[in-house]
């Protein structure tokens, strides 16, 4: 097994009872982490010398529609109706398989240039299951860790998820792949019949993997109370983007242990309803963040997590000045808290906690190294503040599962001119669609 020493980083672990940064060597044993302090056993190790560096764990994007790759930036000025209509309504049905697998390697590569180690790949383009071999085959290429979501195009007749096609992947090679879990993404309980909702659910309990659903734009629809009498609300289900969800039921689902994730920028800019960040800190659980869609805004989960922040912050202070008559005198939330939504909540909510989102003894070698010496960068006197601002082009390193992704500012193992070329080749065939 590959052994690695990475010395002299100031090192955010995420991890609780330990300090927010702290200058530590980082010891990596085959796909774990074996060790973290100093003075750590070096035999047969591999020497990386990461001075100036910051080391923190993997980015998680719990929610990424990465089949959408070859559309960068078509919707930048859609709306949420222009998105259904134009995206689902007209050009998903144009795609081809080799479409799906180029979409979805090209965008999980970029996921791994920003520093996204564990990717929520939600694909509900899936007429075929040639379409949805090509998808995992795409993400399996990439080399992140992935949990592939299987839904089911919006074009199709509201009915229980094929459960066979989710039992086959599980059943097949790719259920066995050491970075690859399967889960459902389910229309949920706001579009569909409570007879389907229950079904879905409980499909998914019956396998022991994650639920998702998208909720906006509206209020729950009749399903959510069917799903919750039927007693099939657990952690293992993930509600995107909440929005439309009252109070009431934001403290139902985080009483059960269900997770939120938040698409900040998104939300926003489409009209799907303002991030439900501030009901879950009030009731003490914080929301895990996605990004959604690269047709609409670049997939970067650190932007995510600022704007997730700084929108709080603005509501927090509206509403200290509407009792007090000034600001707030102190942050609200804090940028560790922020740092938190995008590394150990992310895990959460894909069921992975046990794995990743934190550094410590025993856990999946999923980090990442910040370049700290950059005029953008120097001088490091927060550690978390600079993680928390770092671009892609600050993210010096990435290692997943205790291997090398992204090293010295570069993606290795990838042929980049080759996919530039695939990509283009998709765009072309896919963007006529676009007219219906």
């Amino acid at each position: 097994m590959t052994r690695v020493l990475l010395r002299g980083a100031q090192v955010i672990t995420m991890a609780p009872h330990r300090p927010d940064a702290e200058r530590s060597d980082v010891l990596v044993d085959g796909d774990r982490i074996a060790g973290i302090g100093t003075d750590l056993d070096d035999t047969g190790a591999e020497i990386v010398d990461v001075t100036d560096r910051i080391i923190m764990p993997g980015l998680v994007n719990a929610h990424l529609h990465t089949w959408q790759t070859a559309l960068r930036g078509v919707g930048v000025n859609w709306t949420l109706a222009d998105y259904l209509g134009r995206m689902h309504g007209a050009v998903a049905q144009h795609y081809r398989p080799q479409d799906m697998r180029t979409g979805t390697l090209a965008g999980a590569l970029s996921q791994l240039d920003r520093g996204t180690t564990t990717l929520g790949d939600w694909c509900h383009n899936t007429p075929t299951p040639d379409h949805t071999d090509a998808a995992i085959d795409g993400l399996l290429s990439s080399g992140i860790r992935g949990v592939f979501l299987h839904g089911t195009p919006y074009s199709a007749a509201d009915a229980a998820h094929p459960v066979s096609e989710i039992d086959r992947l599980l059943d097949g090679p790719a259920g066995t792949h050491a970075l690859l879990t399967f889960g459902l993404a389910v229309r949920g309980p706001q579009l569909s019949t409570p007879d389907v909702a229950v079904a879905d659910f409980r499909a998914a309990t019956e396998r022991g993997i994650v639920v998702s659903m998208h909720q906006s734009g509206g209020a729950p629809g009749p399903g959510w109370e069917a799903v919750r009498t039927a007693g099939l609300l657990s952690p293992s289900a993930n509600v995107v983007h909440g929005a439309g969800l009252t109070d009431e039921w934001i403290k139902i689902l985080v009483d059960e242990g269900a997770s939120i994730t938040c698409t900040p920028e998104n939300e926003l800019g489409q009209g799907h309803g303002s991030p439900v960040t501030g009901h879950l800190l009030q009731l003490g659980a914080a929301p895990s963040l996605g990004t959604d869609t690269d047709a609409i805004a670049p997939a970067d989960v650190l932007s995510a997590a600022r704007i997730a922040l700084a929108h709080q912050r603005g509501r927090d202070h509206d509403h200290h000045r509407q009792t007090s008559g000034t600001f707030s005198l102190t942050a609200t939330i804090t940028a560790k808290q922020a740092l938190a939504w995008a590394t150990v909540e992310g895990a959460r909510a894909l069921g992975l906690d046990d794995r990743v989102g934190r550094l410590e003894a025993g856990m999946q070698a999923d980090l990442v190294v910040i370049d700290g010496s950059a005029p953008r960068t120097w001088p490091v006197t927060d550690p978390v503040a600079t993680a928390l601002y770092a671009g892609a082009g600050d993210i010096e390193a990435v290692m997943v599962a205790g291997r090398w992704r992204k090293r010295q500012h570069a993606l290795v193992d990838v042929d980049l001119d080759a996919l530039r070329g695939q990509l283009q080749e998709s765009a072309d065939h896919l963007l006529p669609g676009l007219a219906g």
